[in-house]
């Protein structure tokens, strides 16, 4: 897989793991990208830059939804 297809395959992750909070995406570019996630009333509560080694297989990225699920209940 490209990292495009890496890329957005992530975003998509991302967005259904924390809806129904918005999951906005910036700078994707050179196979990196940042997210924040946006509460209701447009509060920014949480946002991270991840890098292709963090998102190109299925556990690393698990260990970050799990981590910043962590981080939004604390």
């Amino acid at each position: 897989m490209t990292h495009t297809l890496h890329t957005q395959a992530a975003i998509r992750t991302l967005t259904h793991a924390f809806a129904p909070l918005d999951c906005l995406i910036v700078a994707a570019r050179n196979g990196c990208f940042s997210f924040t996630l946006v509460d209701e009333h447009g509060i920014a509560r949480r946002s991270e830059r991840l890098y292709p080694e963090q998102y190109s297989s299925a556990a690393p990225l698990q260990a970050i939804i799990d981590r910043t699920r962590q981080a939004l209940v604390a």
